[in-house]
């Protein structure tokens, strides 16, 4: 006990969808929204390939805590910021029934040149996600973790499901976004690679061969940043509230705090294959925190939460190093209350209208 864990630091990143007032529509902004957030929140606030998005991102935070002093911060600016404009913000991976079609793209160079090599694929990606990037104090143990942490991806992502309503269908699953971004290349549960060397080459390969021009075209649900000593987890949806937000981040930090803590002492884990992982990924996204994921190492399908408090048992002992357990603990109350997905897809049946879905997730932007 009483580890040293101070380099697992906590960065997040939020895709936000500006809505009507009136309407609950999807409305382009014409980044007017980032132009006057910019003299509050400097570079936390962004513009996307999409008009009606807005991203943020915290600073560097030392802990859940900060981080979710500061994700409630960013959500509170910039939904006064739009209010003032005559908008409003919510926290959803798709919006429930707004047309892609109908969405104006922005007009900054690269998501111009992104949209004329990817096409439809980039103007149909209308989704909002949840980015969490994880200190690491060196790249060589960064590859390390990020190559064993791929197997809780699924786990994690079904907690944060939050998506499913696609153009007004109720499409079926719990996180309709992941489906929407698999049509980008490079997406998904990235390979093991053995080391940060052959991660690199296979960098350098793809940019000799013009398949990208820099790594941060490579967009999978994890990835060892290349600009940054961090690890960046991509896989989940945006969650409706900043706690659900923050729970997440802490989980994500608790994983690779104790993958660390077993590879300083020579345990390691086993390492399966992308197929595998890709199964469980599917089952999330199609069940959220109500299905079956496979154990591999039992060969058996057991129920997600039983899995998750496996998971949480596992990453026990760094939590209180970390100070994170008032934030890990909330899982309980997801698994109580039900994902975004299964809260949205509550307020559909009570109310059979997707207007009042978007009321709700926008009442829940600020909540906790």
């Amino acid at each position: 006990m009483g580890q040293n864990l101070t380099q697992f630091t906590i960065g997040i990143e939020e895709e936000y969808m500006v809505l009507d007032p009136a309407s609950k529509e999807l409305k382009s902004h014409q980044q007017a929204i980032v132009n006057e957030g910019e003299k509050t929140l400097k570079d936390k606030i962004k513009a996307e390939m999409h008009q009606a998005v807005v991203e943020v991102g915290t600073g560097i935070c030392q802990n859940a805590e900060t981080a979710f002093q500061e994700v409630f911060e960013l959500r509170t600016s910039v939904a006064k910021i739009a209010k003032d404009l005559g908008y409003s913000i919510g926290a959803s991976g798709t919006h429930p029934f707004s047309l892609w079609e109908t969405q104006l793209i922005s007009d900054q160079s690269r998501y111009q040149a992104l949209l004329n090599e990817l096409q439809q694929a980039a103007r149909s990606n209308l989704i909002f996600g949840l980015h969490v990037h994880i200190g690491m104090e060196d790249r060589r143990m960064a590859i390390h973790i990020a190559n064993t942490a791929r197997y809780f991806l699924p786990h994690i992502y079904a907690l944060s499901t939050n998506s499913p309503f696609w153009e007004s269908s109720n499409t079926g699953y719990k996180s309709y976004r992941s489906k929407i971004f698999d049509k980008f290349p490079r997406t998904g549960i990235p390979d093991y690679f053995e080391s940060i060397e052959a991660y690199e080459s296979f960098i350098q390969l793809l940019i000799k061969t013009n398949c990208i021009d820099n790594a941060k075209k490579i967009w999978w649900d994890l990835r060892v940043h290349p600009v940054f000593n961090t690890i960046e987890f991509r896989i989940c949806d945006v969650p409706m509230t900043v706690q659900e937000t923050a729970t997440i981040a802490a989980l994500f930090q608790a994983l690779c705090a104790k993958i660390y803590t077993l590879r300083r002492q020579n345990i390691n884990f086993i390492n399966y294959q992308r197929a595998l992982i890709n199964e469980n990924k599917w089952r999330a996204s199609r069940y959220g925190i109500d299905g079956l994921l496979i154990d591999f190492g039992k060969e058996k399908e057991v129920p997600v939460k039983e899995l998750i408090n496996e998971l949480l048992e596992f990453v026990d002992g760094v939590v209180d190093d970390l100070g994170s357990r008032k934030h890990i603990e909330k899982v309980q109350d997801i698994f109580t209350n039900g994902t975004g997905a299964d809260r949205q897809l509550k307020v559909f049946k009570e109310t059979g209208s997707l207007v009042e879905v978007v009321k709700y997730i926008e009442g829940s932007f600020l909540q906790g």
